[in-house]
């Protein structure tokens, strides 16, 4: 068999993030950010691993362009460290900082690959952190601020920006589950957070709205979720998951109102919003971005005690799954399911999928070749899904492996290994995986047929 084709003008890019690639989180004036306080203290990161180093990228980034292009990538996307340009988030600007990220985007269009920059990936300054973070009720102008300072600076270079990377992630895993920073577990802080999310997204947009004319974006991360039995407490455990999971920031950002099964779930805590709060919410954006990784299977937790959290929901694995290093479930048609889903509900708005990737134990060698067969078969499984959907009519405009690098891996440390290229960390060396000439015969060959 061969994958669908797909169109010429499709995007074929990876992707990365700040704090999991750069190193040198305080080099030349920058401050440090939650994630780097947080991966100080002890505990908190599988083997006390830190982004101290990283993948060096902050000094090896003109090596690492060239590797983009050897691959032949038309599009890198990374995000930008708001501490690295803002040391205390606000005010003082750091000139070292906006350049680093200046040489970087003339690096890549020297190459022709068009840059696409997201501004938050999860690493909140701390001095905005100590001032109440994402629950303070300044933190939209705090972001808007930010965001002005990277479209001055870089606007007339970078043709594509997503304002969020995963708000779900920075509300639930920095604010109810605590597993990331700033590791943190209150319910009704992590409703505010929710919100301001939004309310800082939104006020992004409409910054970019004022000088600048290409494409804005908002990226989320998407799950199939499927009720565990169809048991009618089981089909409404996966309804609330669902709105928990899905559809919290993409119903106040697209349709201008929450689901209602949110302040059901949350209760006292859901702050109330008038009806102009909502509406400034909905700033039209160019297209969505999706995150894909895995589903799940959902039972009703209501008789599970505080621990089952406001979705009254229980997480249920399913037996006899081909699953990734980290556990999760290998299952390529979620893509075709959560895309055709998207476009039912919100409708023809331009979508990428900006990360589609997983974690398997790699093991090189003996000439330190990685011929990681397990992402090769992901990854084709993942792009036949992907083709299945734009075949049914979805606008889907572009593909973003997840990962160009192997990284930190937030808080499982440098244990998991997500890359098409392979970083040997004490050396530093990249090598590029079997997954990494699979990709680039992708896109050589314009994503046309390829073997299954």
């Amino acid at each position: 068999m061969s994958s669908p084709a797909f169109p010429p003008e499709f995007v074929w890019g990876a992707a990365t993030s700040a704090y999991q690639i750069e190193g040198s989180p305080l080099a030349d004036g920058a401050g440090p950010s939650i994630w780097h306080h947080f991966t100080h203290t002890p505990g908190k990161i599988e083997g006390g691993d830190n982004g101290d180093v990283a993948c060096d990228h902050y000094h090896r980034f003109v090596d690492d362009v060239r590797l983009m292009r050897e691959l032949g990538l038309q599009s890198y996307r990374f995000s930008t460290a708001w501490a690295r340009v803002l040391p205390e988030g606000t005010g003082r600007q750091n000139p070292q900082g906006l350049d680093f990220y200046s040489r970087l985007v003339d690096t890549l269009l020297e190459h022709g690959i068009a840059p696409s920059v997201t501004l938050y990936h999860w690493d909140l300054p701390a001095a905005l952190e100590d001032r109440g973070g994402w629950a303070h009720g300044d933190a939209p102008k705090w972001f808007a601020e930010y965001a002005r300072l990277m479209f001055r600076t870089l606007g007339d270079r970078v043709p594509m920006w997503a304002t969020l990377n995963e708000p779900w992630v920075t509300m639930d895993n920095g604010y109810v589950s605590g597993c990331h920073a700033p590791g943190r577990r209150d319910w009704a802080e992590a409703a505010k957070v929710s919100q301001n999310l939004l309310r800082a997204h939104a006020a992004a947009v409409a910054v970019y709205r004022t000088e600048w004319k290409q494409q804005i974006g908002l990226v989320v991360n998407l799950v199939p979720v499927f009720p565990a039995t169809e048991a009618a407490a089981d089909r409404a455990a996966a309804q609330r998951m669902d709105a928990y999971l899905n559809r919290q920031f993409l119903d106040p950002a697209l349709l201008g109102e929450f689901p209602a099964e949110l302040a059901e779930m949350f209760g006292e805590a859901w702050p109330a919003m008038t009806a102009d709060e909502m509406s400034r919410l909905r700033e039209p954006i160019d297209f969505v971005g999706i995150n894909y990784y895995l589903r799940l299977f959902v039972r009703d937790g209501s008789s599970d005690g505080p621990s089952a959290g406001p979705p009254r929901a229980a997480i249920v694995s399913p037996p006899n799954c081909p699953r990734t290093a980290l556990g999760w479930e290998i299952y390529p048609q979620g893509l075709t399911e959560i895309l055709e889903w998207f476009r039912s509900r919100y409708g023809d708005l331009s979508l990428y999928i900006t990360e589609n990737g997983a974690a398997f134990d790699d093991t090189p060698q003996p000439d330190g070749s990685v011929k990681d067969l397990e992402r090769v078969q992901y990854l084709k499984e993942h792009l036949r899904a992907a083709g299945q959907a734009l075949r049914a009519g979805v606008n889907l405009r572009g593909y973003f492996v997840w990962s160009l690098f192997d990284n930190f891996e937030w808080q499982h440390g440098y244990s998991k290994r997500f890359g098409i290229v392979r970083v040997d960390y004490p050396t530093q060396r990249r090598i590029p995986k079997a997954s990494a000439r699979f990709y680039a015969q992708m896109i050589r060959s314009s994503a046309s047929d390829f073997e299954a």
